[in-house]
């Protein structure tokens, strides 16, 4: 069997609601200012990748040059010049791909591990054991799953967090979850959505090129060509009980600086302040 080593990783950042969120600011906890892309590259070199492709719609190039400019050597800008959906955010990369598996991560969010190796690591480990593509997922509550893509799945032989996808489908009703995206042995109510880190294997690019062809003059998503990836090849999904905070939801940058916040090392003196702070606003309340 061919060794499958990933050497490249890709993310997507041109959405017309994604364009500024990578390059907000937090502080680390090392106790340094760093954007969220920043973040997002230590995580991705940690896990041993150093080629990085961007992508960016054109206009944002200086800024993003600007901001990473001390990780510039290991950064190559891809233009997507029209919103035409994230399929073919992706498909814009073909050329820097090279029909290699790669890891691809969402530049709006925001990754932290509670325990061990950080997410990418972990499914890059998966991918390359496994020969296949393999998505980062976490149970989460019905009420929730219209925020995410949602998979149906099967438990994969001899383990306890792998499954073998069967169904993907972008920000389902809750009602129909209920009826074709429950998977055995989860608890009712809860659903498995994508976490926001993959590793894709070659297959998936002319799988978006067919669909771009068919229909050029549609937004291409990803759903479509990830259901065609399940059917025809081995694609599995890592479940993970990590964080993950979308920066463009409210309050997302709020709630990714506290969870960074309490992992380093003013935990403590942050958890005295906050509950300081909430003890106040509670007697402001009760007066």
């Amino acid at each position: 069997m061919e060794t499958w080593k990933i050497q490249k990783a890709l993310i997507t950042s041109a959405g017309p609601d994604q364009r500024t969120l990578p390059l907000q600011t937090l502080i680390d906890k090392n106790r340094k200012k760093r954007t969220v892309l920043e973040i997002q590259i230590d995580e991705i070199l940690s896990a041993g990748i150093e080629e990085i492709g961007i992508v960016i719609h054109p206009e944002d190039e200086q800024i993003f040059r600007q901001h990473l400019n001390a990780c510039s050597g290991k950064i190559e800008y891809i233009s997507q010049s029209e919103p035409l959906g994230y399929g073919h955010a992706i498909l814009c990369a073909k050329s820097f791909l090279q029909g290699e598996p790669f890891l691809h991560l969402v530049g709006d969010h925001l990754f932290l591990n509670q325990t061990g190796d950080n997410v990418a690591m972990q499914v890059i480990r998966t991918a390359q054991e496994q020969h296949c593509s393999v998505s980062g997922v976490q149970q989460t509550r019905e009420s929730l799953i219209g925020n995410f893509g949602t998979i149906g799945a099967e438990r994969f032989q001899g383990t306890s967090d792998l499954y073998r996808i069967t169904r993907v489908v972008e920000k389902p009703v809750p009602s129909f979850a209920e009826h074709h995206l429950l998977v055995p042995g989860m608890r009712i109510g809860h659903y498995l959505c994508f976490f926001g880190v993959h590793v894709f294997s070659p297959a998936l690019l002319p799988l978006l090129e067919k669909q771009f062809q068919e229909s050029p003059d549609k937004k291409l998503g990803l759903s479509d060509s990830l259901n065609e990836l399940a059917r025809t090849t081995k694609y599995l999904a890592l479940e993970r009980n990590d964080w993950r905070f979308d920066i463009g939801q409210d309050y997302g940058l709020l709630k990714a600086q506290i969870a960074l916040s309490l992992t380093g090392p003013d935990r403590d003196l942050l958890l005295t302040e906050l509950l300081q702070f909430f003890i106040e606003k509670e007697r402001q309340i009760n007066r």
